[in-house]
């Protein structure tokens, strides 16, 4: 119970245990007194207390405060009769005053006895001897008195009266076997009421209960015997349901434990019986067993089969129900099943290579002729030791599937995981085994996976690693991926030495620009650039069309797809390098074809290009043309999706005071570039013929759409010089000429990246000729030549050559 000092008065324990022998006499002499028909007093002290109420019939020591209800006490001990009545107030502290309107309606008349004062406590014993209600309030401040009456239970039916009491009494014999908190002494307790006398009986079958306060003094303030029984067996019945309840728990967890005991001990006597008839081995002896068949055909090196022979003594001397027996088991789980030694025999024949690559990709031809290259010089040596390939390139032309295909050639097991997003070290190097669920890098994860020490394990999305306080994964990387450091690579959970440089890592990326440069440097880059127009079309026909067909169930007879419709898909609804979002709008049309087909009864259908506009509902890419005019020319420009090319337009907007506004949500570099070129132009104004008085005091505008999407780099340089050289001049440039190449400030034409995906998107908008750096020129001789079919190149070291090409 509370000991707070300005609580009200409080009862010591639940009024549901057995009284004590002291209790059993105290109440006996008391009732004696009681049935006498002794005077009540007229006026009592008030006693108030909370959580629930005092009821007559009861005899329960109580303790309060010295400091607020000594001096109460001290009169009531004073007063021949020496009594007190008890109201249950429940929001009330002891030391505030005490209003009438905060009393119930009906208290109990009880006597003290035995009082005793220990310390800053008052302990006492009271005794309920019948109901009491306030008729006024005389003091309402502690010590409260009150002057009270004592309310009389009107007569009723003896009979009626002696069966509910029946009633109650079996209620009462009904709940006690299934309630353990009710003993022996209260079965005694309750025989000594008679059914002759069903009030205090009532009375304490409803203190007996667990119901909240509110409800007792509802009881309380019931005086009429009948009804009083009534709500009485209401609080019983609903007392035997909950502990009826909480029996039937009780026994189906008793009959769970029990039958979980039983089985274990029947268990454990089978694996004795076993042992005794040399039928089966103890759980430690088929532990070692199973480690040393696990390590049986593999070439462990010195320190792991130093470390393995040391863990597996550690663990035959432990017992199995330590904790550190199933540490060292996890353990030697894991270093007993890596493939020590086992190696797969590579497969390095360039014409199968280069079968399967034509079979599961079309196009691609530079990253084919790249990883042929790379195959043939691995057959040259005998063998493909601390090899790194990186592909870079944007969503969706097949990074992955390329890695798949490489491990098919090589005929070794294929192993991916992803690097995106991860933060900590430990998921490449381990966890330190004393830490609670550590467990080995995804390396070692790998080589248990594929059982055997040259897979081909593809680090998915390196340019997208994380860094936080758990540490760099980048850094741990290096050690991984460096054909000089991998023979030794330590993993912090085995602790043991592994050689990856029998693996082959391929790692795939969006960008270089995410990569730590240390790390790229240990990496052969190969570029996939994205797929024209043309490799679209037969890659849908040939690979994806194919494949939604088997996984749809449907036949490629029933239904097919027009040239025209594949066209206008890939044309105004997927135009991004990749091919994910073009197989995801093909799916779209199967399903509605497939429904069409389902709803109509039809046995075929051929999908056209207006049905296909009718599923997919309005186009995403409208067609681009070349833009034309004073001041706007066409710019070729890169992003992580591909190429694009990149209308920039000039105004002049007045002659007061020079100046440039730039907009278009341009990066820095990109400003310094417009920058350059205008300051480019006013200071060779004469070369170019150009008004230098105009120069000076024009304010030119600089737009580069779209203004919603950020836009940086340098490769807009000559666009941009050329963009104001048109303006100034007022001379259009050519039609169907597009650009790219940094500028300086001395007129040079510096050298650009993503020249292939430049030339792509300058195709797919009918550009027919291109200026490009003099020093990109062997870039563009290495691509293939359907990328370069069709397009006008012209290579300009110095922006005057640029100028030559725009009129």
């Amino acid at each position: 119970m509370s000991e707070h000092p300005d609580a009200p008065l409080q009862q010591e324990q639940i009024p549901t245990g057995s009284p004590t022998e002291a209790e059993q006499e105290e109440q006996q002499s008391a009732g004696q007194l009681i049935l006498s028909n002794a005077d009540r007093p007229t006026q009592l002290y008030i006693l108030p207390v909370h959580s629930r109420p005092f009821m007559p019939a009861q005899l329960m020591p109580l303790s309060l405060p010295a400091e607020y209800w000594a001096e109460t006490l001290e009169r009531v001990m004073k007063t021949p009769h020496q009594m007190v009545s008890l109201f249950f107030v429940d929001n009330f502290e002891a030391g505030e005053s005490l209003s009438q309107h905060q009393l119930p309606k009906t208290g109990t008349l009880t006597r003290i006895h035995k009082v005793q004062r220990d310390d800053d406590r008052i302990r006492f014993f009271v005794e309920g001897v019948t109901r009491v209600r306030i008729k006024g309030l005389l003091q309402n401040k502690a010590p409260f008195l009150a002057e009270v009456e004592y309310p009389e239970a009107p007569e009723e039916n003896a009979d009626e009266l002696r069966a509910w009491a029946l009633t109650v009494i079996s209620a009462i014999k009904e709940l006690l076997p299934i309630n353990p908190l009710y003993g022996e002494e209260v079965k005694q307790y309750i025989s000594r009421f008679s059914p002759n006398d069903p009030g205090p009986l009532t009375d304490f079958a409803a203190a007996i209960t667990t119901a909240d306060g509110n409800s007792l003094q509802g009881i309380l303030d019931c005086v009429p015997l009948i009804k009083r029984m009534d709500r009485t067996l209401s609080l019983l019945k609903r007392e035997i349901e909950v502990a009826q309840m909480h029996s039937q728990i009780s026994q189906a967890v008793n009959e769970r434990v029990d039958k979980h005991q039983r089985d274990f001990f029947l268990r454990e006597q089978l694996k004795v019986i076993q042992k005794e008839l040399g039928i089966s081995k103890d759980d430690k002896t088929a532990d070692l067993d199973r480690y040393q068949e696990m390590l049986q055909g593999k070439t462990l090196s010195p320190q792991a089969e130093e470390k393995i022979n040391e863990e597996l003594n550690k663990l035959s001397v432990l017992e199995p129900g330590s904790p550190e027996y199933g540490v060292t088991r996890n353990w030697l789980d894991w270093a007993c099943s890596l493939p020590w030694g086992i190696q797969g025999k590579d497969r390095l024949d360039i014409k199968r290579a280069r079968q399967i690559l034509d079979k599961e990709h079309a196009g691609l031809e530079d990253v084919k002729s790249r990883i042929l290259e790379f195959l043939a010089v691995a057959k040259f040596k005998g063998e493909i030791k601390g090899a790194l390939l990186l592909l870079v390139g944007p969503p969706g032309v097949g990074k992955t599937s390329i890695g798949r295909s490489i491990a098919e050639t090589l005929n070794r097991p294929f192993y991916r995981f992803s690097l995106g997003g991860m933060r900590d070290e430990a998921e490449i190097k381990g966890h330190t085994r004393t830490y609670i669920g550590a467990l080995p890098g995804k390396l070692v994860q790998a080589l248990k996976e594929v059982k055997q020490m040259n897979p081909v394990i593809m680090l998915d999305e390196i340019d997208k690693l994380g860094h936080s306080h758990q540490g760099d994964p980048a850094s741990a990387l290096l050690e991984t991926l460096d054909p000089e450091q991998n023979h030794n690579f330590l993993d912090h959970y085995l602790d043991l030495r592994l050689d990856l440089s029998q693996v082959l890592f391929v790692a795939t990326a969006n960008t270089l620009d995410g990569i730590p440069a240390p790390l790229l440097d240990r990496m052969e880059v190969i570029r996939l650039s994205g797929y024209l127009a043309e490799e679209k079309m037969a890659i849908a026909s040939k690979h994806l069309w194919p494949k939604l067909l088997k996984q749809h169930g449907a036949k490629s007879s029933q239904i097919r797809l027009s040239k025209a419709a594949l066209k206008e898909v890939i044309q105004g609804y997927a135009r991004e390098s990749g091919v994910r979002n073009l197989e995801k709008k093909l799916s779209t049309l199967m399903r509605n074809a497939i429904v069409q087909l389902t709803s109509e009864g039809l046995e075929q259908i051929t999908i056209s290009k207006a049905q296909a506009q009718e599923w997919l509902g309005s186009a995403l890419f409208r067609p681009q043309k070349p833009q034309q005019g004073i001041g706007i020319v066409n710019g070729l420009a890169w992003t992580s999706m591909g190429g694009t090319s990149l209308g920039i337009e000039a105004a002049l907007v007045h002659q007061q005071q020079a100046g440039l506004k730039l907009t278009g949500q341009l990066g820095d570099v990109m400003q310094e570039s417009a920058q350059i070129a205008l300051n480019f132009l006013r200071a060779q104004a004469a070369d170019f013929g150009l008004d230098a008085e105009l120069l000076n005091k024009a304010f030119i505008h600089l737009h580069v759409p779209e203004g919603a999407t950020p836009k940086d780099g340098p490769s807009a340089g000559i666009t941009m010089a050329s963009a104001l050289l048109s303006l100034l001049s007022k001379q259009p440039l050519k039609a169907n000429l597009a650009m790219t190449g940094e500028l300086t400030l001395t007129g040079q034409v510096l050298p650009v990246g993503g020249i292939r995906e430049k030339i792509v998107a300058a195709k797919r908008i009918g550009i027919e000729q291109i200026i490009l750096p003099k020093a990109n020129e062997q870039d563009f001789a290495e691509l293939p030549d359907y990328v370069k079919e069709g397009v006008e190149v012209f290579f300009a070291e110095q922006f005057a050559q640029v100028a030559k090409r725009l009129f």
